[in-house]
């Protein structure tokens, strides 16, 4: 990874629908003896419920938690507050920033692509989406903000699994396959997550994702969504044994493309900025990793829409395959074009 991109600070944005487990998770981090220094950005206390014992003195913008944890609420400008907070003594080794209940995940993950200064100090590491297993399916069907929260995520912490029986959990887990079938999914129960499985996930090092799962951009990949954590909770999947049901989501889709050919990065780059430029309203999430010709250095990149971000990342390791991989994840994709576009630049 370049120089620049190791130093930068990690942001996970935090979003789920209302109620759905968010708070715990946050208080969680916030009173936790993790041993690290967050930074947690959060939109408005009243509206989220903090536990109050941890927020003694909140009328001030910014404030310390007793574990070492910097929390600020956002009542005005982002870039402002993370602006502020890196201008802070000491490094952080996290920024966590939550979202409201019902906003679309996409405008806060892309302050990390627009502004110059934020840019150069953070890099968005994941966002991390808080699902209610026992309300996701209403809210599919009726709050096209909860399918966007699912269509952005790099992780998904499908909460309150103890509320439903195991064929609904079933369900509930092929629709939020059929919106995104590459975030990794952890079954919870009042949000007893690893914070490891949340935060700092390198989800633009693709290759934690490709650690964890090889099969993770083959077609078919859908079914492989461990608990990567000993617990044994619902392991019986219910469909390992061809008991899934597969939906397929009317406005959504995803898309993956892998050559095992070098890529023509002269052709490559401007092909995809092209296609962000065109048809980034529908994009929701891109990402990818490429072996350029030529070029020893993996090169990886993530979009939100219209934003792109990329870097030289580390050398291909000598038994390592060098492939290029990429994933699209948006409403009425144009998937034949990109196919066909992709397939042009191969060198």
């Amino acid at each position: 990874m370049s120089e620049a991109a190791a130093n930068k600070i990690p942001v996970t944005v935090l979003t789920g629908y209302l109620g759905a487990g968010k708070t715990t998770l946050l208080n969680r981090i916030l009173s936790e003896n993790h041993g690290k220094r967050y930074a947690v950005i959060v939109n408005e206390f009243g509206e989220i419920g903090i536990d109050n014992d941890l927020i003694i003195g909140a009328d001030e913008e910014v404030f310390e938690m007793n574990n070492g944890c910097v929390c600020c609420t956002v009542r005005g400008d982002l870039v402002r507050i993370i602006d502020g907070l890196m201008k802070r003594k000491g490094k952080f080794d996290a920024i966590i920033l939550e979202t409201t209940g019902l906003a679309d995940p996409a405008p806060v993950a892309q302050t990390f692509f627009v502004d110059e200064d934020v840019r150069e100090k953070t890099m968005l590491d994941a966002v991390v989406t808080v699902a209610d297993a026992r309300w996701l399916s209403d809210r599919l069907k009726d709050a096209p903000e909860a399918k966007n929260q699912i269509a952005f995520a790099d992780v998904i912490v499908l909460n309150k699994t103890d509320l439903v029986t195991k064929p609904e959990l079933a369900e509930v887990e092929a629709r939020i396959r059929a919106i995104n079938p590459y975030a990794t999914l952890h079954r919870t129960e009042r949000a007893q997550v690893k914070l490891s499985d949340v935060l700092e996930r390198g989800a633009f090092d693709l290759d934690r994702i490709l650690e964890l799962e090889p099969e993770f951009l083959d077609d078919g990949g859908h079914d492989h969504d461990h608990d990567h954590h000993g617990h044994d909770h619902h392991h019986d999947h219910g469909h390992s044994h061809g008991g899934m049901k597969h939906y397929h989501d009317e406005d959504m889709q995803s898309l993956s493309l892998r050559t095992d050919k070098p890529v023509d990065p002269t052709k490559f780059m401007p092909w995809l900025q092209e296609l962000v430029a065109k048809d980034g309203e529908k994009i929701l999430r891109s990402k990818g990793i490429l072996s350029f010709k030529g070029d020893d250095d993996r090169y990886v990149f993530q979009g939100v829409h219209m934003m792109l971000e990329g870097d030289h990342q580390r050398k291909w390791k000598q038994d390592e395959v060098r492939e290029s991989r990429l994933v699209f994840i948006g409403r009425e994709l144009p998937e034949q074009a990109i196919r066909d576009g992709f397939a042009k630049t191969i060198a």
